[in-house]
This record gives structure tokens, C-alpha cells and sequence, in this order.
């Protein structure tokens, strides 16, 4: 078998290849060069550099596995690669160590005024009562977060002898009890956290989760770190604070909107905080393993083993793939919608087919609405190999019920994402076989296309509703691509469908919740998570 290398990785990775093929090293091609040689290469491993188009997939013939060596795939077309059966990989952890040692460095930075120390020095200064620290030991370090990232940190944090504390309602009480380490809710960790470190994925519950209206429940003189995404955090809220001297000192290597320019930082001048140009991953070792476990599993994924980095699903065979491809995306962004709209932590996810989904394997498309589910509020990549286990690690039970009989629609699924609080309802379609829409949420007629963003609002029956959301959408310059009104169970109430194209920022949405009598506002993001 022979091996194509198309973009600059490591030499590591390249060697371990070449240990079981013949391998080629090939850099900067563009999609002409690519097509005219792709044909004689077995397996393809790339970075951002290479697009995988449609067209290179077509000329591939041989092609069997393609490796990203890192975690992104928006370079490389998924949806041609699972028609041709080519499985494609990534290297989704490889950066996890580099990540949690760029947060201690902050925190240690922080703690013991390191750049501040070292920039006065520099300029010939020899000051050293401005730069007195602490010391972590017992101090109370708070972890929003405790995943693969979160948990290391809570490692590290325990043997500077601090006590760690977490918030994660993803987590099951047993991780908690196994890291040793105390389960808390979030207002308990603000409140007696000397440090609080973020590692969360950006989701609905996550954005913007830490505002001025949370940083004033921390106790005095806290520090603030955030390595994990910058729309989690309010900088200029932080900066506020770190300016009144309630929190004492941050560090920031993550931004809402990146780079971070002049204009935009509110932390220019001030010596109480850290800034990092989103260094999380930037380690030669990390480089390195990206590299090294992109080959492993291209070599695992040539020798027909299972491959649990593959960001695709296994070959189907052909009459059932007729039957099922069109509802991938539709599936997926079921599994979405339906997360968005849990209150808790999800217990049972059950999929009910009807129609012709009910007389045939319909396996991978629950599989598609666990991967849609599960990526957005987890930081390790979800795919159609891992998700069955990773829902089961997080005990949440999966039902699939098949079915002739349907109250509305025939050829439909339905969605149904159980919590402790109750249970939300999602039913999908397919019409004419390509076009993908949502019919119902709960017991709400809707039609739409899952796309972009949707806000549902549930808002009392009375004039110049739809006006008001209307113009604080046009003025934030968010354009409106759908929308419906139906009535609710309540008497007196309505609910508002809006689709829009872009994400609202946070201010827009505050405006929009502070409407006279709006009831709730949730806007989900439609879009799927391919890394």
C-alpha cells in the first residue's frame, strides 16, 4: 500500500508510516495536482493546508483512509468521503497536556506576577515589593469543566496542595468521587473560589456563562482563568472587575472574536492580567502527537481494526444506503435541537421511525442524532464510531422504537430528549427526499428548514411582538430568513420561530429577553459540529 503526505507534519508521524508503506511526501499541491496523483495512493494524510474536495475524492480510487493530523476536518468533504466508504480520521486529544500546561503556566503567572516581574527588570528596574504573590497552597481552586482537560488540571492543582471543587452537570457524581474532587453547582464555586479555571466547549448554557452578574457573586480578590473558548467569558466585565480590584488577577488566552485587536482589548495597560495569543496547543509535542496518532490510526484503519478517532461512519452496504443517506443531516441536527432544548443533564434518548426507515437498518441514523446530541456540550469529538459509548459512559439510555402507526406524519422521526425536569419532542421530515425540515417541537407546528440559527420564543398574545424582535434584530444588523407564530397550550400565550442566519451576540440577546412579555428566549444553533 502507498501512503500520500500532502502538508508539512511531523517527521515522527512520516516514520511510523513508512514502517508498514510506502509513503510519499508531497507539499503544497493544489487540487489539480492532487487529482492527477491521488489515484495511486491508498491512505492521504493532510493538515488545513489540503483540501479534500469532491473531486479529489472521485479521483481517489483506491483511497481507503484519510488522516487529518489534527482536529479540524472543514478541509475535507465528509459527505463524499462516507459515499466512497473512505474512512476519515483525526487526532481530536493530541493537545489535551499541551492545554493543561499552558493553564498552569497562567495560573502560576498570575500567582507570582511572573511577566510583570520579568518586564520591569528588563526595562532596568529593580522593584521587588510590587511583585509579592501567594501561594496556591490551600487555596481553593474552582473548575468549570472537568473533562479530559478539566480533570488533568484538577491532577495538577491537588499537588500544589490546593482543594478543587468542580461544576460540570455532565458529569456523573462517580468521576467526581474518582478525581477527588467536590461536585458543586455553579453559584457555590463563584462563591468560594480563590482561583476559577474554564475548560467547557462553547454551547447554549456556555456562552457568556461568565458575565458581571457572576463575577460579582466571586469572592474578593479571586483570579480568572480562561484557556478554554473566549464567547464564555465577558472580557470587558473582567476588565471592569479587575480594575475595581474585586478580582485581583486573570489570564486569558481564548477571545470572542480572534485576533484580538487594539481596538477591541480592554485589558491594554493594565498589570494584573496575562494575555496569550490563543497558545493553548502550541507545543512542539503536541505538534508531534498529532502527527504520531494520525498515523497510528490511518495504519489501524489499513489493517481493518476499529479506528476511534474516525469522524465518519464504517461502509453501508448500498440498498440500505440509498434508503438512509438523505437523513444524516437531518438526524444530526435533530440530536442538536434536541440538546439545546434539555433542562438538565439528558437521561434517555429515544428515536422513533415510521414509514420506510421503519422497515429497514436504521442504526447509524440514532448513531447521527447521539453525535448530534453529545458534541455540543462535550470537548472531545463525538463521531459515528464513539458516540454509542460515550452516551453510555454518560448513562444516557438510547431507544429505538420502529412504527406503521403515526398521529401526523408517515415517513417522519421523532426525537424525544428525556431530563429529570421532562421531556422535549422534535419530529423531522424529508420532503421530496432532499429537503430536510422540522414540523413539530413539542406540541408546536412548526415548518422550517434546520439551518443557521433558530430562536424559539414563547411570549404573551399581544400586539407589536414580532415588531420589536424584529427591529432589535435589523438594528444589530441580524438578518431574518424565517419566521412563524403559533399558538401555545397556554391560553393567552403564543410562540415565535425565527430563523436567522448568523449567531446573536450576547447584548442582543439581553435586549431581546428584556421585551415585555417575552417568556423565554433559546436560540439554537443549527449548525453541526464536524470537529
Amino acid at each position: 500500500m502507498k501512503i500520500l503526505v500532502s502538508d508539512d507534519v511531523s517527521e515522527k508521524g512520516v516514520e511510523l508510516l513508512r514502517q508498514h508503506y510506502d509513503v510519499d511526501v508531497k507539499i503544497n499541491l493544489d487540487e489539480d495536482a492532487l487529482v492527477a496523483c491521488i489515484g495511486e495512493y491508498d491512505g492521504l494524510v493532510t493538515r488545513s493546508m489540503t483540501h479534500v474536495t469532491k473531486r479529489v475524492i472521485d479521483a481517489a480510487v483506491k483511497l481507503k483512509v484519510i488522516g487529518r493530523a489534527g482536529v479540524g476536518v472543514d478541509s475535507i468533504d465528509l459527505k463524499a468521503a462516507t459515499e466512497r466508504g473512505i474512512i476519515v480520521v483525526n487526532a481530536p486529544t493530541s493537545n489535551t497536556i499541551a492545554a493543561t500546561e499552558h493553564t498552569v503556566a497562567m495560573i502560576m503567572a498570575i500567582t507570582r506576577h511572573v511577566p510583570q516581574a520579568h518586564n520591569s527588570l528588563m526595562s532596568g528596574e529593580w522593584d521587588r515589593s510590587s511583585f509579592t504573590g501567594i501561594q496556591l497552597q490551600n487555596k481553593t481552586m474552582g473548575i468549570i469543566g472537568v473533562g479530559r482537560i478539566g480533570s488533568r488540571i484538577a491532577k495538577r492543582m491537588q499537588a500544589m496542595e490546593m482543594k478543587v471543587i468542580g461544576y460540570d452537570p455532565y458529569i456523573p457524581e462517580e468521576r467526581f468521587k474518582q478525581l477527588g474532587m467536590e461536585s458543586v453547582d455553579l453559584d457555590t464555586l463563584l462563591q468560594n473560589s480563590d482561583y476559577i479555571t474554564m475548560h467547557t466547549p462553547l454551547t447554549k448554557e456556555t456562552r457568556g456563562m461568565i458575565s458581571a452578574d457572576e463575577i460579582a457573586k466571586m469572592k474578593e480578590g479571586v483570579r480568572v482563568i480562561n484557556v478554554s473558548r473566549g464567547k464564555v467569558l465577558d472580557i470587558f466585565a473582567l476588565a471592569e472587575a479587575l480594575k475595581s480590584g474585586h478580582v485581583a488577577g486573570a489570564a486569558v488566552d481564548v477571545f470572542p472574536e480572534e485576533p484580538l485587536t487594539k481596538e477591541k482589548n480592554p485589558f491594554l495597560g493594565m498589570t494584573n492580567v496575562v494575555i496569550t495569543p490563543h497558545l493553548g496547543a502550541s507545543t512542539i509535542e503536541a505538534q508531534i502527537g498529532v502527527s504520531v496518532d494520525v498515523a497510528t490510526s490511518v495504519i489501524a484503519a489499513l489493517n481493518g481494526e476499529p479506528v476511534t478517532s474516525a469522524v465518519n461512519m464504517a461502509p453501508i452496504p448500498a440498498n440500505i444506503y440509498t434508503t438512509i443517506h438523505p437523513y444524516f443531516d437531518l438526524m444530526e441536527k435533530m440530536g442538536i435541537i434536541g440538546v439545546y432544548l434539555a433542562d438538565g443533564p439528558m437521561k434517555e434518548i429515544s428515536v422513533e421511525y415510521t414509514g420506510e426507515l421503519a422497515e429497514t437498518e436504521t442504526g447509524i441514523l440514532t448513531t447521527a442524532v447521539l453525535k448530534g446530541a453529545l458534541n455540543p456540550i462535550l470537548q472531545d469529538t463525538v463521531n459515528f464510531v464513539n458516540a454509542p459509548e460515550v452516551a453510555k459512559s454518560r448513562h444516557i439510555a438510547v431507544k429505538e422504537v420502529k412504527s406503521q402507526d403515526s398521529d401526523t406524519f408517515l415517513d417522519a422521526v421523532t426525537v424525544k430528549v428525556a431530563t429529570d425536569k421532562g421531556q422535549h419532542r422534535i419530529v423531522g421530515m424529508l420532503f421530496n427526499k432532499t429537503e430536510a425540515k422540522i414540523v413539530e417541537i413539542d406540541e408546536y407546528r412548526v415548518d422550517f428548514t434546520p439551518e443557521g440559527y433558530l430562536l424559539l420564543a414563547p411570549h404573551v398574545d399581544q400586539p407589536n411582538m414580532i415588531g420589536q424582535i424584529s427591529t432589535i434584530l435589523g438594528q444589530a444588523g441580524i438578518n431574518i430568513t424565517g419566521m412563524q407564530v403559533g399558538k401555545t397550550t397556554t391560553t393567552g400565550t403564543n410562540i415565535m420561530a425565527i430563523a436567522v442566519r448568523d449567531d446573536i451576540p450576547n447584548d442582543v440577546m439581553l435586549k431581546l429577553k428584556a421585551i415585555d412579555g417575552i417568556l423565554d428566549m433559546n436560540l439554537i444553533n443549527c449548525n453541526l459540529h464536524n470537529d
